[in-house]
């Protein structure tokens, strides 16, 4: 049975040394009982809490990490059937299938790829990470392969089933974890002896569900804890209906067997590419680890995505940016001041608005708990003496010479109570709407 926080936090050092970053021991032990955190970042807990604590801590579903750097997928660590219940932590690493088949301007091509579709939005940057080397036949080919991904900062899986060819593959990857594929009923105890020596996760394959428990349950026998499962299923019905049990056997009958991320194929299921995206999609949302797709295109990479950004995203917090002041276009003491809340997606075309209008100028972001304009102002985050008392605090006062501020047109109600709160000051009502931002800047010159 799982423990409370309170009953791992008894088991825990107490030094509140933060370096599991965590603030105190009791914020980390209950992250460890929600399953948000892995006991191996505590450095100071004895060896019989340890001991003690791991199966209590981890979560159902393991979590685990392909690769290394910025492009490292971690899968895995989830906790919950639906997104309302809590979140989903790991969004799934999306592949781009090379084979050795491939000629060499084709196989650029595909690596080009990850770096040139890279989009940014509310702060953050989409893109792919993984590229899926796969071997037909020509050795030489897949080897050389292998040696141009390591030149790359992307993250690798290796798919081979022989295994003096994967041998040669991992002594020259190995320094990137690269994850192995795939472990079969014909091959497992080699490949499991493989992925151990090399320290590196390996994906399981079986023909059904029931195999790949019993494929895994000798696997972890052997000592591995880091796998990938794979149930062989290519139609969508099949792997669809896979996915959802090996969640939920996970889950709900805490089935160790298929306590495990998952990787899906939608490259062998279709040769639409149209029909392959609409798979890859149902996979987003239930439930991949990991995604490998023929090509990537532009338009049709992008709704992907975004589509994981916004599964991935917590519903019950909203994105949010840090409070402060932010100079855009180089302003000086003269610049107009506005203010605004910290929902990211108000913050970021706000931003972009004023950037566009080339009028230096000086946004204050206030902390309204990710709440939009209007939602802040209805739930009284977002009134005159907190925004009054927000613009003497974050230091905004001491950077200009004039006293005026404008607040966005849908708080037009909180300019009398700002008005009293900031004495001397002339408080203006901008646009409703933040594309009409850049003609009201340009008019007040």
């Amino acid at each position: 049975m799982a423990l409370t926080g309170i009953q791992i936090f008894k088991l825990l050092p107490k030094t509140n040394c933060g370096e599991c970053k965590f603030p105190t021991c009791l914020a980390f032990a209950m992250a460890l009982a929600s399953g948000k955190a892995e006991l191996d970042a505590c450095p100071h807990v004895s060896p019989d809490a340890r001991a003690e604590l791991s199966d209590a801590s981890a979560p159902p579903i393991r979590q685990l990490g392909v690769g290394v750097g910025d492009y490292e997928v971690r899968i895995g660590g989830e906790t919950v059937m639906f997104r309302h219940e809590k979140t989903f932590f790991n969004k799934p690493g999306l592949a781009i299938l090379i084979t050795d088949a491939m000629d060499d301007a084709e196989a650029d091509r595909r690596f080009a790829k990850l770096s040139l579709y890279q989009y940014e939005r509310v702060g953050l940057t989409l893109r792919p990470e993984l590229v899926a080397l796969k071997e037909t036949g020509n050795r030489e080919r897949f080897l050389n392969l292998v040696k141009k991904a390591c030149g790359t900062p992307y993250s690798m899986i290796l798919m081979a089933y022989d295994g003096a060819l994967m041998k040669e593959a991992l002594d020259i990857a190995k320094e990137k974890k690269p994850l192995m594929y795939a472990a079969t009923q014909e091959n497992y105890e080699e490949f499991g002896n493989m992925a151990k020596n090399y320290g590196v996760p390996l994906a399981v394959k079986g023909e059904d569900v029931e195999g790949t428990a019993t494929l895994s349950g000798k696997l972890t026998g052997m000592g591995l804890k880091d796998l990938v499962l794979d149930t062989g299923q290519r139609s969508v019905k099949d792997s669809l209906y896979d996915q959802i049990s090996i969640r939920r056997a996970a889950l709900i009958n805490k089935y160790k067997p298929l306590g495990f991320p998952t990787i899906t194929f939608p490259c062998e299921m279709t040769d639409n590419p149209m029909k392959e995206v609409l798979i890859a999609s149902t996979f987003v949302a239930k439930y991949a680890g990991i995604i490998v797709m023929s090509d990537f295109e532009g338009e049709t990479l992008f709704p992907l995505l975004l589509q994981r950004l916004n599964i991935y995203t917590d519903p019950q917090r909203p994105m949010t940016t840090k409070e402060g002041i932010y100079p855009i276009n180089n302003p000086d003491e003269n610049s107009p001041v506005l203010v605004t809340c910290n929902f990211s997606l108000t913050y970021f075309i706000v931003s972009g608005e004023i950037e566009n209008s080339r009028t230096p100028s000086w946004l204050c972001v206030m902390d309204t708990e990710g709440l939009s304009v209007m939602t802040a102002w209805a739930a009284g985050k977002f009134v005159g003496d907190l925004v009054g008392a927000f613009m003497k605090k974050c230091g905004i006062i001491e950077k200009v010479q004039h006293k005026k501020v404008i607040i966005p047109g849908y708080a037009a109600a909180i300019l009398g109570d700002l008005e009293e709160e900031l004495p001397g000051w002339e408080v203006l009502v901008g646009p409703r709407e933040a594309a009409h931002l850049p003609a009201y800047l340009r008019m007040l010159k």
